[in-house]
């Protein structure tokens, strides 16, 4: 009986022994594990914030694509601080404040590891108009917000694009009126605009039931803006000829309304045109 306790203890003894010599291990292997993942995350970060890897200048940024917009315009809007390590720099975060602060549809960003560069290609939201806030809503102390349009539709301020007023390459379009109010048909509108022959030089939008439209033609109300636009647009090139039969200093406003019954207002006298009398 004593020798059965006597071996049993021993066996106990030994098992402890060997639970402990493994907990020693499992313990060295996690020191060791935590070292080894220290040393290469300290590798790592020593190594991409070495010299060779640096974006140390604007000048290291490279713009392609840009027609309208300087490269130095560009470059002021990346969130970068000099000097950075390229592999810190992310392409998606440079390709969102491209588009939500500058005047660009659209960016692709490309690294480069050596020599340490970065090249972007833009695509620029090109300004075909001038919008104006209806006349007389400011008060006070403030001024007008003048901004840009491009075709679909999107509105930037005047200083995104301080190149064009120094040159004197601006839009000859003007749209005067509530920006949210033409917003929704403005894509729509443009598209029938820039396919027309008509020159249209200013849309007044101020009185959203009566649209008036500045033409080489004179003054003209089209209404409300409805899915007639296009047909308007076309009675407006068939008279394109009304200066050669009409002083169109005597001529108050054409009315479009209807462009199935187009009308010439005089001032003469207060009476009117039709279209028959004027488009043989």
């Amino acid at each position: 009986m004593a020798n059965i306790v006597f071996t049993s203890r021993n066996r106990l003894g030994t098992r402890r022994r060997q639970l402990r010599r493994q907990r020693r291990l499992k313990l060295v292997r996690v020191i060791w594990q935590v070292l080894a993942v220290g040393g290469i995350s300290g590798g790592v970060f020593w190594g991409i914030s070495q010299p060779i890897w640096l974006i140390k200048e604007a000048e290291q940024v490279e713009i392609k694509g840009n027609q309208l917009l300087s490269q130095h315009n560009i470059r002021s809007h990346l969130p970068l601080s000099y000097p950075q390590s390229v592999w810190q720099i992310q392409p998606s975060a440079i390709q969102q404040a491209l588009i939500d602060n500058a005047p660009i549809s659209e960016a692709i960003v490309i690294r480069q590891v050596f020599p340490p560069r970065l090249t972007i290609e833009v695509t620029e939201r090109e300004p075909v108009a001038i919008a104006q806030p209806p006349i007389g809503t400011t008060t006070p102390g403030t001024e007008a917000i003048v901004g840009w349009l491009d075709a679909e539709g999107s509105w930037m301020p005047l200083s995104s694009y301080t190149e064009l007023e120094q040159t004197g390459q601006l839009p000859n379009l003007r749209v005067i009126g509530n920006f949210e109010m033409y917003r929704p048909h403005w894509q729509q509108m443009y598209s029938d605009l820039s396919r027309s022959p008509v020159d249209i030089h200013e849309i007044d939008w101020q009185n959203p039931a009566n649209i008036i439209l500045m033409t080489e033609i004179g003054e003209v109300h089209i209404g409300s803006y409805s899915t007639h636009f296009w047909e308007q647009l076309q009675v407006i090139d068939r008279m394109r000829k009304l200066p050669e039969q009409v002083d169109v200093s005597q001529v108050d406003y054409i009315d479009l309304r209807n462009p199935n019954s187009p009308l010439v207002l005089m001032i003469s006298d207060q009476s009117s045109l039709s279209e028959a009398s004027f488009s043989k």
